[in-house]
């Protein structure tokens, strides 16, 4: 075990280089994404609308981005911590979503959250430090025993459809809406209105008892270790990485990653090695790849499940698909949800008991036009259903989920995820 750990330690220290295809990749990665982009906003809502405002010409651009970079900058100077907050990102002014009302903190940034907070939630951190130590140092859950419901059966085999739904079944650890948690969706609007139609948070509030979860803990704890500045070169340090061995460790405890890695194995995909396997997750969630023009600046977990701001032209969230970093960045008052995106056909509307929404939010004043996410699964559930996707499909994956159709939306960058997220579809 001690031996496999540090492997994969070795792993995730030696990889996150680019190659010198890398920044080819990410042009055409790019070019792609932004082509689709307005039949995105036509698929959710009917209409053809384009969320993306004309970019300025290329002088004004770089005078922008050279501002913006500056005021991240001042930022991280200005932002100071104990030891035990040393792994707290620098360009994030405080590590718990517990608010205290003022409009303006101490480091210069204001709270973008206008709306009356509904009982922000204590995220208790104390036992992150212990994520920081060498993996083989570390507990973890027990493995859950496989009886037989984790081997693919020829139909799943065969259909992608009902091995994503599989992994749906098999998300013992997705949260019950109205036991677990509860969101209120406000009102519904089109992407390209932005009007705020929604009078409050989109968390009414969370279980004491779901953070703790050890795969969510320690999902959670990996989303400070990044700058969300889109082209800002990342500095991943040691026990950064040995977050991301024990992350994978976690997960692959549990039921969706071992009937993956089943499934992609019995497909001819990997080799049957569970260690290999292992290997191949921290290297394709965590490998650090090019974005907006700066190698070794982006990675498939910050962009899916962290969020990234552009800086080109007018700024703009992309990525940020994932329900924990909305709810903790909402209770913390930097996300401001504004309702969410009306659906093609009258009469579909989300409810409290909604686990898949299409919405509209600022993020730190950066406004996301449409974005969609899963609400209440687990973090293993969505790392093994993108990573399904990924090697198992194709750019449009249209699939069932439980009660939904969903197009999964996967693009790729050479070898890696560029891109990938839920779309709900009618």
């Amino acid at each position: 075990m001690e031996g496999l750990i540090k492997g994969l330690i070795d792993l995730a220290i030696g990889g996150g280089g680019g190659d010198n295809n890398e920044m080819e990749r990410e042009r055409d990665h790019e070019e792609r994404e932004e082509r689709s982009r307005s039949t995105w906003a036509q698929v959710v809502s009917g209409d053809g609308e384009q969320d993306d405002a004309d970019p300025p010409n290329q002088g004004d651009s770089r005078r922008q981005d050279h501002h913006n970079q500056n005021q991240w900058n001042k930022m991280e100077h200005s932002y100071g911590g104990s030891d035990q907050e040393s792994r707290i990102s620098e360009w994030r002014p405080s590590h718990s979503p517990q608010m205290d009302g003022q409009e303006e903190h101490a480091d210069g940034w204001q709270t973008v959250h206008k709306k009356p907070l509904r009982g922000p939630q204590k995220v208790h951190m104390d036992h992150w430090h212990k994520y920081k130590h060498h993996p083989s140092e570390q507990e973890y859950s027990e493995e859950v025993q496989d009886n037989g419901q984790l081997e693919p059966s020829e139909e799943e085999l065969v259909d992608l459809s009902q091995a994503c739904n599989k992994l749906w079944e098999l998300d013992f650890n997705r949260l019950v809406p109205g036991k677990d948690y509860e969101i209120d969706c406000g009102e519904g609007k089109k992407p390209y209105n932005k009007e705020d139609m929604a009078a409050g948070n989109l968390f009414t509030w969370l279980g004491d008892d779901v953070l703790p979860r050890p795969t969510f803990s320690r999902f959670c704890s990996l989303l400070d270790n990044y700058n969300p500045i889109q082209g800002y070169k990342e500095e991943v340090t040691n026990e950064e990485k040995q977050e991301q061995v024990a992350f994978v460790e976690e997960i692959s405890r549990t039921a969706p990653i071992k009937y993956l890695c089943k499934y992609l194995s019995n497909k001819g995909i990997i080799s049957e090695s569970y260690d290999e396997f292992k290997r191949l997750m921290i290297d394709l969630w965590f490998g650090l790849y090019g974005r907006g023009g700066t190698s070794g600046s982006s990675s498939a977990f910050e962009h899916v499940f962290v969020g990234e701001i552009k800086q080109c032209g007018e700024q703009e969230v992309s990525g940020f698909h994932n329900w924990l970093q909305f709810y903790l960045e909402e209770a913390k008052g930097r996300v401001d949800y504004q309702g969410y995106i009306l659906p093609r056909r009258h009469g579909e509307f989300p409810d409290s008991e909604t686990q898949l929404l299409t919405v509209q939010f600022e993020w730190n004043g950066v406004l996301k036009s449409v974005s969609s996410t899963f609400i209440g699964v687990s973090p293993e559930f969505e790392v093994a259903l993108y990573t399904l996707c990924f090697f198992a499909g194709r750019e449009d994956n249209r699939i069932r989920l439980g009660p939904y159709h969903v197009n999964v939306k996967c693009y790729r960058m050479g070898e890696k995820i560029g891109s990938i997220f839920p779309i709900a579809e009618d």
